[in-house]
């Protein structure tokens, strides 16, 4: 089989899929850890040291110990982190150190589905080439075989994590409130939080406690199945009328494995990545750590965000939509701030991997200097109507190769030119269509969202 043939796994995140079906099923899953074993050992020229982590899926333990079973069977040495975040995995694989990390997650995704993604010490994921090599692994692979640990091994393994995945967490949050939190103290501020019954369901509370505030606590029950279930960064709803009844200052929203942080303000209002990336760059600018005072977003950031920023001599770099690519860009121009309307935030002088509670402590920061409230800093920029509609498709060719898309497409650009913005684009990790569009008056742009939407549904949808 060509190079061109094979089967791409890896999405813009890693791998991503239902939870005991290809390529998250046992066999494939020891395969990708065997050739990321093998393609490591290559690069290193000695077995490598791998840390796993996971969020709180009920497929989490059987597919972090599918991937041990082949990492170990091809020569890794392997340790368990257990339930912890995906920043805190990065964490944990630069700090200790390990030559990769790897976690078990499928994000903001329903419990169903689950995913594997990979960070070397840098905090940076596995590079394309080796997802490439890996692939071709996977589809090379003699599926009548399954790579297994000996029974002395997983019972050594079995026990090792239970010890160790206290000692990990608690490593994580001491890095967080000493060296992130730098003397912070939150004495007096009564916070919200929501960990979507997901990875920070145990550390959030601890950490924003042990730095002094009142901390009202939602979504921390996670039972297997409810991550992400009416909770977390994806559902707001449940942490407005927390706020809002118990008269908080702010709220803190984070997905299932917490890698992204949403805020809501003491009325209830969302606060998002794009009012996020504006209070940030305002303090960085203010102290003079904004290198070429620029940020880098994506392509889906408000263009009401590029220009505020504009107004205070700050560049807005739009990068794809994706963290790594973020990341790239971030790297690429020495920059200090970057991130996604998400609330994917990434400070590359504190970690290379986005990371919802180094989030939540910088903007808590940026409050307590401005001594001033979430929504007055959050008001620092006009945002423009956005419709964002996804349509869910069963292919993903070339939206010009649709002629009645490419036509549509077309009018709206002229349209909108000078006056919004349209952006069209397949999901990195979803069978989605995402018709997002800008301008100045709603139901306008919602109309003409929802149109184009239709015409991609006739097309190629489901």
């Amino acid at each position: 089989m060509s190079g061109k043939d094979v089967e791409r796994l890896f999405g813009t995140d890693g791998i991503r899929g239902v939870a005991g079906s290809y390529p998250l099923d046992d066999q494939t899953v020891a395969t990708i850890g065997a050739s990321l074993v093998s393609n490591l050992t290559r690069e290193l020229g000695r077995a490598p040291r791998i840390v796993i982590g996971r969020d709180t899926r009920e497929s989490g333990p059987q597919i972090e110990l599918a991937l041990a079973d082949g990492a170990i069977a091809a020569g890794a040495s392997v340790q368990s982190a257990g339930v912890i975040t995906t920043p805190g995995v990065a964490y944990i694989t630069r700090s200790t150190p390990f030559d990769a990390g790897v976690v078990i997650s499928a994000s903001h995704n329903p419990y169903r589905d689950n995913g594997i993604k990979v960070f070397s010490p840098s905090g940076k994921k596995l590079a394309d080439e080796v997802e490439r090599r890996v692939e071709s692994d996977v589809a090379g692979a003699d599926r009548s075989k399954r790579l297994r640990m000996s029974s002395t091994e997983e019972s050594v393994w079995l026990h090792d994590q239970a010890q160790l995945e206290s000692d990990y967490q608690s490593r994580y949050i001491d890095y967080l409130a000493t060296e992130v939190s730098n003397g912070l103290r939150l004495d007096g501020l009564r916070i919200g939080i929501d960990c979507a019954n997901g990875a920070s369901s145990e550390i959030a509370p601890t950490l924003f406690t042990r730095l002094g505030a009142e901390v009202d606590v939602i979504g921390a029950s996670p039972d297997g199945r409810n991550i992400n279930e009416n909770c977390g960064s994806l559902h707001q709803d449940g942490l407005r009328r927390l706020v809002v009844e118990r008269a908080l200052d702010l709220g803190i929203s984070f997905d299932g494995d917490a890698d992204r942080a949403l805020f809501v303000d003491a009325q209830g209002n969302q606060v998002d990545g794009d009012a996020t990336l504006m209070i940030l760059a305002d303090r960085l600018k203010k102290a003079g750590r904004l290198n070429g005072n620029l940020v880098v977003a994506t392509v889906m950031s408000n263009i009401g965000l590029e220009l505020a920023l504009r107004e205070r001599g700050i560049e807005l770099v739009r990068a794809q939509v994706g963290d790594r690519y973020v990341l790239e860009e971030l790297l690429a121009r020495n920059a200090s701030l970057g991130g996604e309307q998400s609330g994917h935030i990434i400070f590359p002088a504190i970690s290379l991997a986005g990371d919802g509670m180094i989030t939540g402590i910088e903007v808590l920061k940026a409050v307590l200097e401005a001594d001033t409230a979430l929504d007055k800093l959050a008001a620092q920029f006009t945002r423009y109507p956005q419709e964002l509609v996804n349509v869910r498709v069963r292919s993903k060719p070339p939206f010009e190769s649709l002629p009645e898309v490419k036509a549509e497409s077309e009018r709206l650009e002229r349209d909108l030119e000078g006056r919004g913005r349209l952006l069209l684009r397949y999901s990195g990790t979803e069978n989605l269509a995402r018709v997002m569009i800008e301008g100045k008056d709603q139901a306008t742009v919602k109309a003409q969202a929802n149109r184009l939407a239709e015409l991609i549904r006739n097309a190629i949808g489901e």
